[in-house]
């Protein structure tokens, strides 16, 4: 078994996404994850080109990295123009990283057009760059820019620009699919050619143009590379790089070829997680491996299978990643979904059983009705609860007024009157809001927090409307979608009605509910009282 080196651009070609902005302080918190992670180079950007990234250097060098080398990234030296003498080239050495990589020309159309110089000046500048830098004491990596494009162009001068690298004293030579439209087949051959014209060990960086960067990149590894540049969550220029969250599982877990150290694989979604968050970018749920929907099951027939052995419907084990299996409930739903939500929250109840056949029933007719239950965890507990002898509801809605006024200033002013009963007891209060949403959820928490103090570290961190039958213009019904966090843990809840308000009621009083009842569990398993109060739930 060999190791493949894994180059982690997200701080530099990362960047390049639309979309993406990171601060100094951004980069830092990323690169200290990813070292934590066992990536074996953290690229942290391009010293000459930007102020940030020069103070991200800078910062960079007090920090200890227990596994990762900090890699600057530019350009060879501009034609006619001394290595030393060069702004690019100094701005490198004035990095003082231990790494430095740095781009040339292997299309001889780049070389001509964007270059605008000859073919020999070209390979000039790539050999005298490297050897400088080399000569500076620095590990040197050549990313060859464009060469499979510029070898499917003109082979053999492609060829003769890498030999440039390699005989300039540069590390690894790097082949890159730039533009990202090259098929794994055509990688495979050209990576095999020029691994045999090499005496230097070879790396893939690939783009994701055809929707083939990560299968790209497997294939050069089969062929010989010896190291993978990309970026969490395939982030990048266009339509992204390689993806190192697909790339690093399916080299250690399919392939077999070691990467990262295999005990902080199961760190790779929480990676993957944190990384869109600094980016403040929705994780995408679809994607492989770290996506929440990579180990989800909606189907009964699938769910029914996934019961007797999880291999029938999983390529892995979830876990493996750092991911969790769920099961979705659905209109698609059977009864082994229902069976396998009851195990999950430990509610004793079999195949035949009349509660579990009720619920499935009352489920399928809620989502005709426009209820989704996928995204609204909490609510589908709630119903599954009510279901069962012995739960209470913490609190139930007595009367409930919305006053909303445009006042003088014409700005909107809105107030919600809630009359609530929470055991023996009738609570009666008021509270203003930005809007009759917000009024309505201040007030309810206002009526709620006596009795119940956990409610203070609950706040909604999503909120969204999404009108079902558009052609009933303002009278149509709307579903509501709430998701609560209490900070460690954030769960989903749905409301649907013709009526805004009613459809939002009922997704912030389930959202409220469910974490009173996680809560309330969580506190028994640590042998506390179940709401840190003497509330009549």
């Amino acid at each position: 078994m060999h190791i493949v080196q894994i180059y982690d651009t997200t701080l530099r070609d990362g960047t390049q996404s639309e979309g993406i902005s990171y601060s100094c302080e951004d980069k830092i918190k990323i690169a200290k994850r990813l070292d934590k992670f066992g990536v074996h180079y953290i690229e942290g950007g391009w010293p000459g080109s930007n102020p940030k990234d020069f103070d991200f250097f800078h910062r960079i060098r007090g920090i200890k990295m227990s596994q990762a080398k900090i890699a600057a990234f530019g350009s060879t030296r501009r034609p006619s123009v001394a290595a030393e003498n060069d702004a690019n080239v100094k701005a490198l050495l004035e990095s003082k990283t231990p790494v430095v990589t740095i781009f040339g020309k292997s299309w001889d159309f780049h070389v001509r057009r964007a270059l605008g110089t000859t073919l020999e000046e070209n390979l000039a500048m790539i050999h005298e760059t490297i050897a400088y830098l080399k000569s500076c004491g620095l590990e040197v990596i050549y990313d060859a820019e464009h060469f499979f494009d510029g070898y499917k162009a003109n082979p053999a001068y492609a060829l003769e620009t890498v030999k440039a690298a390699g005989e300039g004293g540069a590390e690894t030579v790097v082949l890159c699919d730039t533009n990202g439209g090259s098929l794994p087949t055509e990688i495979m051959e050209i990576v095999r050619v020029a691994r045999s014209y090499l005496s230097v060990p070879i790396g893939i960086h690939a783009h994701n143009d055809g929707e083939m960067a990560v299968a790209n990149s497997l294939m050069a590894v089969q062929a010989g590379a010896v190291q993978v540049q990309g970026t969490i969550n395939g982030y990048g220029e266009r339509c992204g790089n390689a993806n190192l969250c697909s790339v690093i599982p399916n080299l250690t877990l399919k392939c077999g070829i070691e990467t990262i150290p295999r005990e902080k694989l199961a760190r790779l979604t929480e990676l993957s997680r944190f990384v869109s968050e600094v980016a403040n970018v929705s994780h995408n749920i679809h994607q492989p491996y770290v996506g929440s929907s990579a180990f989800a099951h909606k189907g009964g027939v699938h769910v029914s299978a996934l019961l007797k052995d999880y291999k029938t419907y999983e390529h892995i084990e979830p876990e493996l990643v750092g991911n969790v299996r769920r099961v979705l409930i659905s209109e698609l739903s059977g009864m082994s979904n229902m069976l396998y939500k009851y195990k999950e929250h430990n509610l004793p109840v079999d195949q035949q059983s009349p509660e579990g056949k009720r619920i499935l029933e009352e489920i399928k007719q809620l989502e005709n009705q426009g209820f989704q239950f996928e995204g609204a965890e909490g609510s589908f507990i709630i119903l599954m609860r009510k279901a069962f002898n012995g739960y209470q509801e913490p609190f139930s809605l007595e009367a409930l007024r919305l006053i909303t006024e445009i006042r003088e200033n014409n700005h909107a002013y809105s107030e919600a009157i809630i009359k609530m009963r929470v055991g023996e007891r009738v609570v009666h209060t008021a509270a203003e809001g930005n809007g009759p949403v917000n009024a309505l959820d201040n007030a309810l928490r206002k009526a709620l927090e006596e009795f119940y103090p956990g409610i203070k570290v609950m706040h909604l961190s999503d909120y969204k409307v999404r009108v079902l039958d558009e052609k009933d213009g303002t009278g149509a019904t709307v579903r509501v979608h709430i998701e609560t966090s209490n900070g460690p843990r954030s769960w989903g809840t749905v409301g649907v009605s013709q009526n805004i308000i009613e459809a939002s009621w009922q997704a912030l009083a389930d959202s409220i509910a469910y974490g009173l009842l996680e809560g309330e569990q969580t506190d028994q398993g640590n042998g506390e009282n179940g709401n840190g109060s003497d509330s009549p739930a």
